[in-house]
């Protein structure tokens, strides 16, 4: 029994955590995130014209607009433009040269923003979507002093160009299309403005019609037509509509990508190049790199990719005559690459990076100014995975014919943003965790294993208890010479409070691993710990460019990871390193991975049908005109502690536990109506129903069931004897309101879903919120003992707050006191009015921005449960909704401890034999 007693006494040596009020900000965690970044959208650019300090901005595939400080990573501001923009293809994030403003596009709106803070300075909403935003870098022929102006181009039934004041937002003209032609993008020189149409002909190609508009007056001076239709057969083959150059120039190529084809705006000669085969490989992708300045050299590079191999050319263009040509070629290289474009005054350089070089050359000349190798990234990708650029925008600052500093960030294939100074590493952002749309947590299966055992051994008679135990400890036996050799170094870093706690020493269940599936189909693994550091990251799903999943997660064995999807069946993964196990799981663990419960839904000509084993069970219709907004089911591990509820004199309501309860929400758009209802979901019964008028439906509605309860929260549109509000309801299900009687259920020890005559009694109380409530979820722990905590997402203050129970509690008495027996009970008098208590707030003053779901797990200890919450932004903590009342405080002293018993042992080894000594002389002094 060795083992035991030095584990303990090791335990008692280590750091212990625990949820504390001084804890806030180090047992919780926030990663604000701005999403994968555009390759078209994000540039280094000066806040300050009169600093020479530059900050890094994008405006993400989240629609998530943002600057970044280069130094550390850091988020200086950042403002989210739209919700679910990953599918959207118009967006546009344009600077003016020394001007402290940038200008988005995105949707239907163009907005200002001041560079420095990101706050807004104008915003303007176009009738179409917009196709093109750029700013006209001069006016008149001169640079102008002031805000740069902006030209849009937006299409719909009314396809226009207009100008808007760079300092007002206002109009200033606006110049309509012909609405015969797609508007593809708009381009401007340093005396024109060009709009680029695509005109369909009737054999299906498509030809480049080109619109010349005066810039000052916005009249059209000239308009002429491109013969591309031998090559152009749709849009994805045009490389690059150049902007804001000297010589603004359209690229495209052919659909096998043979020949590059290129046209300086303004002009009607097009210059065709062919494209070399390095091999037999065919290209794939074809990218051009352009400085975006009317003073700088008219310089472009193609960039070029095979499904191995990369390389590039350099083209030149005559600014007097318009001709192009080419000046030079690089290499080809294996793997992927990328290229980004600097300037520095008139002069262009390009940098190019590999899986393991940084170099920069001068857009004059092929002679390299400056390479670097790329050091140790310190991201995480899958098994065998080769990690490579996707996109990059470099800073660089030249010195004679070197390279003195460069700063280049880049996106990697894993999804991570990465700055590198040099060559090295300086900071790494995660931004694949902004697109995550589903995620669990999955314990290791040692610390799974060990807490299943404790488990058995808990509900086991005293004999098998000790007999299971037994077996265990002699088990542990043979990991006793390496815990010894060990235990010396262990002893000191739990004294000096430096032990390590990680996955493989968890002893409380905080590091469970969190498990992530992104929207481009990968999926990667987090320390609930420890969450700085990616753990595994790898593709699962190989995602064409239009195509989505919808993956789900789920944990069927300790240590494992299941994944399923509409387009791939279960594979399971070791959630330490990310291996895969299995590729295709049997029908039966597939089943159960992606439904654990034997009711499937589906929805038939707007009515829910349940199934079992294919077999309909019931179907739900709704009403005439409403439609179903949501089914949320009770939650498959929920574990309940009691099957009552104990009241102040010692009786009990016995709750109404059913393991098959779901909460029904329908909404009748033309009335403004939404019903409640909580069915069976075997039986297709309706337990209890709610009705609520004057619902405002553009509004979330949130809801959830949990143990014997359900609540919801819901907007009332302003009516004229009230204002507009937010509701939240809670409901409980009892068995009987007599304390101590089952109602219909007295005197049985089972009951079928199917019977009748066993709906249970609701109790509901409404409260009015301060503000509206987009997603609702609860804490779980491991026996269900701790009293819980409504989790709710506030999206207007981006913030997550967990609400007690008790203060949600449907018995709290109305219009009077609560008697002693009730406050014993915990029970307050009912206020119609729910102020959140800032204490509530989980996210403290962090603005956690976009979060979708919230999902939670127990710990192995019974008092903490862990929550995880995604979106944009991810944030992560632990809670003890009862307090921690079985692991030590934060504030426990070890040493002091340990000190005391030390003096307690010396002090009785010293007392002891005086203690004998006068017991002697008083037997003595009675003879």
């Amino acid at each position: 029994m060795l083992l035991p007693l030095l584990t303990a006494a090791t335990l008692l040596l280590r750091p212990s955590l625990a949820v504390f009020a001084d804890e806030a900000w180090s047992v919780d965690y926030h990663f604000a995130l701005l999403g994968e970044p555009r390759e078209s959208t994000t540039f280094f650019h000066q806040p300050n014209p009169a600093l020479k300090a530059s900050l890094i901005y994008t405006l993400s595939e989240e629609g998530a607009l943002g600057a970044v400080n280069p130094r550390d990573g850091s988020l200086v501001w950042r403002q989210p433009l739209q919700e679910n923009s990953y599918s959207h293809n118009a967006s546009f994030l344009r600077t003016g040269e020394g001007r402290d403003v940038v200008v988005s596009g995105i949707g239907n709106e163009i907005a200002s923003w001041s560079a420095d803070n990101g706050r807004l300075v104008w915003n303007v909403r176009t009738e179409g979507e917009l196709r093109d935003v750029e700013i006209l870098e001069l006016s008149n022929g001169k640079e102008t002093a002031g805000a740069k102006d902006a030209v849009a181009l937006s299409a719909g039934p009314r396809p226009a160009v207009r100008r808007i004041d760079g300092a007002t937002g206002a109009v200033k003209w606006e110049h309509m299309l012909d609405g015969s032609d797609e508007p593809y993008q708009v381009s401007a020189s340093s005396t024109h403005i060009y709009a680029i149409l695509l005109h369909k002909t009737m054999l299906g190609y498509l030809k480049l019609r080109v619109v010349s508009l005066d810039p000052v007056t916005g009249t059209k001076m000239d308009e002429y037509t491109l013969s591309s239709e031998n090559e152009l057969a749709t849009a994805d083959t045009i490389v690059s509509v150049g902007a804001n150059s000297a010589s603004p120039i359209i690229a495209w190529t052919d659909a096998a990508h043979s020949t590059l084809k290129v046209n300086v705006i303004g002009t009607k000669s097009i210059a065709s190049f062919n494209i070399e085969k390095h091999g037999e490989e065919t290209v794939e992708r074809v990218r051009l790199h352009a400085p975006y300045h009317v003073n700088s050299l008219s310089h472009f590079l193609v960039h070029y990719e095979t499904a191995t191999s990369h390389w590039a050319e350099v083209y030149h263009i005559d600014a007097k005559n318009g001709k192009v040509a080419k000046a030079y070629s690089l290499p080809k290289l294996p793997g992927k690459g990328a290229f980004s474009t600097s300037t520095s005054d008139a002069n262009v350089y390009f940098t190019r990076i590999t899986r393991d070089e940084l170099s920069t050359l001068s857009s004059a000349s092929h002679g390299v100014l400056g390479r670097w190798p790329i050091g140790p990234l310190g991201v995480a990708g899958g098994v065998g995975e080769v990690i490579e650029p996707v996109h990059a925008v470099s800073e660089v600052s030249v010195k004679g014919d070197a390279v003195s500093a460069i700063r280049t960030v880049f996106l990697l294939s894993t999804g991570d943003w990465v700055l590198l100074r040099g060559g090295n590493a300086i900071w790494n952002r995660p931004e694949m965790l902004a697109s995550t749309i589903a995620a669990t947590f999955a314990a290791p299966a040692k610390i799974e294993a060990l807490a299943e055992q404790l488990q058995a051994e808990a509900h086991s008679n005293p004999v098998s208890a000790y007999a299971h135990r037994l077996t265990r400890h002699l088990s542990e036996l043979q990991r006793l010479p390496a815990f010894l050799v060990t235990l010396p170094q262990t002893l000191v870093k739990g004294l000096l409070g430096t032990s390590e706690d990680d996955v493989a020493s968890d002893s409380f269940g905080f590091h469970q691993i969190i498990t992530c599936a992104t929207r481009s189909g990968r999926v990667l693994a987090l320390d609930a710990g420890k969450p700085d550091r990616v753990l595994w990251n790898r593709q699962v799903a190989d995602l064409k460019p239009d195509q989505s999943w919808q993956p789900r997660l789920s944990s069927p064995k300790p240590g494992v990871v299941t994944i399923s999807s509409n387009a791939a069946t279960g594979i399971q993964y070791n959630i330490t390193d990310g291996e895969q196990i299995i590729t295709t799981l049997p029908e039966d663990v597939e089943a159960d991975a992606a439904a654990p419960r034997a009711v499937q839904y589906t929805m038939t000509n707007g009515a829910l049908e349940a199934k079992v084993d294919s077999n309909t069970a019931w179907h739900f219709a709704p009403a005439q005109g409403e439609y179903i907004h949501s089914l949320i089911p009770r939650p498959v591990n929920d574990p309940v502690a009691s099957i009552g509820k104990v009241l102040g004199d010692r009786r009990v309501l016995y709750k109404y536990l059913d393991p098959n309860l779901a909460l029904l929400v329908t909404v009748k758009n033309s009335s403004s109506i939404a019903s409640f209802y909580v069915l069976n979901t075997v039986s297709g019964a309706i337990i209890h129903t709610n009705t609520h008028t004057g619902i405002d439906i553009t509004a979330p509605i949130a809801s959830i069931v949990s143990e014997n309860w359900f609540a919801y929260t819901f907007t009332v549109e302003a009516a004229d004897d009230s204002p507009k509000g937010n509701h939240l309801v809670m409901g409980e299900l009892f068995e009987s309101l007599v304390p101590n009687d089952r109602g219909p259920l007295t005197g049985k020890s089972n009951y079928s879903s199917l019977e009748t005559g066993t709906e249970p009694f609701t109790l509901t109380h409404t409260y009015q919120i301060p503000e509206t409530i987009s997603k609702l979820s609860v804490t779980r722990t491991r026996q269900g003992i701790t009293s819980r905590q409504l989790l709710a997402v506030l999206p207007d203050s981006h913030a997550l707050v967990g609400i007690p129970y008790p203060m949600l509690d449907p018995r709290r008495p109305v219009a009077r006191d609560p008697t002693k027996e009730e406050q014993m009970e915990g029970l307050v008098r009912y206020s119609p009015v729910l102020d959140f208590d800032p204490k509530w707030y989980l996210s403290h003053q962090r603005e956690v921005v976009g979060i979708k779901d919230v999902v939670t797990n127990p710990a192995l200890i019974e008092s903490t449960s862990l929550v995880f919450a995604y979106g944009l932004d991810v944030f992560g903590t632990k809670l003890s909704p009862s307090f921690s009342f079985d692991i030590l405080g934060k504030d426990f002293n070890k040493l002091q401890m340990l000190a005391t018993v030390a003096a307690l042992a010396v002090l009785t080894f010293v007392v002891a034999p005086l203690v004998t000594r006068k017991q002697v002389d008083q037997r003595w002094k009675f003879m």
